[in-house]
């Protein structure tokens, strides 16, 4: 369990959102987020049917994450050229064109073994959301089968209960007082 640990960290490559010709490839470490909430999000493959609504539904809402200082950062175990060609790619043909956040490339499965997402005998990871404070915990795990999508608006909610830094009731939302100890 990672939860209230440090985030593993890692270097890896990853598909930048560009202009389309020249959709940048560079190596990414979760190093470089330090002083940021983020989430960090693991798809089982690129060209699938459940994960494209998730990626873009989080590319959708990427400015509400950003605009509580919090960035999106997407990984499967599939290369960085199957990454660059899915984003290439428009979305009424299965693509997530548009997406606004990079997607690691963990071909050696390492990183996926790290977070615990990995499935060994599959070669892919589960679905798994991190979200990890600007010291590098990890506040925060999920894992899903594959079947199921996860729900955006709960992990905004999610993340910013954290940010809060109280203690949340069921149901928190943003604006809602926090519990405070013997009340």
């Amino acid at each position: 369990m990672l939860v209230g640990k440090p985030a593993p960290d890692f270097t890896a490559p990853a598909a930048f959102p560009g202009d389309g010709a020249a959709d940048p490839i560079k190596n990414i470490s979760l190093s470089d987020y330090r002083g940021k909430w983020l989430v960090f999000f693991w798809y089982p493959l690129d060209f699938t049917f459940i994960c494209p609504t998730e990626i873009l539904a989080l590319a959708d809402r990427l400015e509400e994450f950003q605009d509580v200082d919090c960035e999106i950062l997407g990984a499967s175990t599939d290369s960085v050229y199957s990454h660059r060609a899915w984003v290439r790619t428009p979305r009424d043909q299965n693509g997530i064109a548009g997406t606004n956040y990079p997607i690691i490339a963990d071909m050696t499965r390492k990183i996926a073994a790290d977070y615990g997402v990995l499935l060994e005998d599959e070669g892919h990871s589960l679905r798994g959301l991190f979200i990890i404070d600007p010291n590098g915990i990890v506040q925060h795990a999920t894992l899903n089968a594959n079947n199921v999508g996860r729900n955006v608006d709960e992990v905004l909610r999610t993340l910013q209960a954290f940010q809060s830094g109280g203690l949340c009731a069921a149901n928190w939302k943003p604006g809602t007082k926090n519990l405070t100890p013997g009340s």
